[in-house]
């Protein structure tokens, strides 16, 4: 389970940096707001302030502007400090102490087996 973790972190930063769709950041930044907020993460006023800056910074063909890219650029940056949160709290829910644990399960919380002894004999309990 921890290896699954650590390799999907590590994927999902080089998705991070592939990232330069407005439409695949917005969909990012409401995907991490809907996995703190929960079923009613439609009604939060960070979902309604997300979906209004996105709208009000659409790219016309029309013509270029600095801002444009300097709030594609910030909502880039906004949507890896919201996944890398939300990974640092699942690492620190896995490995932070919970009170006095046995040498077994701390060996086994960072996958690692005690050595036992052939034919049965000394180390059992």
């Amino acid at each position: 389970m921890i290896y699954i973790l650590l390799v999907r972190t590590q994927t999902s930063q080089s998705n991070m940096a592939s990232l330069s769709s407005p439409l695949r950041i917005c969909r990012g930044i409401l995907r991490e707001i809907r996995a703190i907020k929960g079923p009613e993460y439609k009604q939060s006023l960070a979902y309604n302030y997300v979906l209004d800056q996105f709208r009000k910074n659409q790219i016309t063909g029309e013509r270029y502007c600095r801002a444009q890219e300097e709030a594609l650029h910030a909502s880039h940056s906004y949507l890896c400090l919201l996944t890398s949160t939300r990974q640092h709290m699942a690492l620190y829910d896995i490995y932070h102490g919970k009170g006095q644990r046995d040498t077994e399960e701390m060996a086994g919380i960072v996958g690692l087996r005690l050595p036992t002894q052939p034919g049965g004999k000394g180390w059992e309990k």
